[in-house]
């Protein structure tokens, strides 16, 4: 698997710095819903050994996906609403096991009750970050390296 350049910082983690650690219902809340990395935070991910817990969100309109931490019963595979409500994989008993490991996804770490309304700002530029060459090509080594791919005769 190629990996994406990835700097000391990105453009989009310069826009949107880390917000101060929270454990209040409204900040424990947003981590239920796996947050997004970049795709330079992705494939970081996927080459730290992480690739197993990732799942794939396609967008409602087709043109583009993004590997997130997976809703547990999702890993490896796309995202199903009927897994949404067991939350991200990788909060496990009120703690994010990616809290300090360097592989927690940007909007994770800029999320926070303090910051009203900035977290859809974020949304949409992970969105555009996503849909781009790299995220495509990143997307689609992930699907042949887990085997997604194969497992759907695509």
């Amino acid at each position: 698997m190629k990996t994406v350049s990835v700097g000391c910082l990105s453009p989009l983690s310069e826009k949107y710095p880390p917000s101060e650690p929270c454990s209040c219902d409204i900040c424990r809340a947003y981590c239920l819903r796996p947050g997004w990395w970049t795709v330079a935070e992705a494939d970081s991910a996927v080459q730290a050994g992480l690739a197993g817990r990732m799942m794939l969100e396609v967008s409602p309109d087709y043109k583009f996906a993004v590997l997130s931490p997976a809703f547990r019963g999702c890993e490896k595979n796309f995202a199903l609403q009927e897994c949404s409500s067991s939350g991200c994989n990788f909060y496990t008993d009120g703690l994010c096991e990616l809290f300090g490991t360097g592989h927690e996804p940007l909007e994770c770490r800029f999320c926070h009750h303090d910051r009203e309304g900035l977290g859809q700002k974020c949304h949409r530029d992970l969105e555009k970050d996503w849909n781009s060459p790299a995220g495509l090509e990143l997307v689609n080594d992930w699907g042949v390296m887990i085997g997604l791919w194969k497992k759907y005769g695509v």
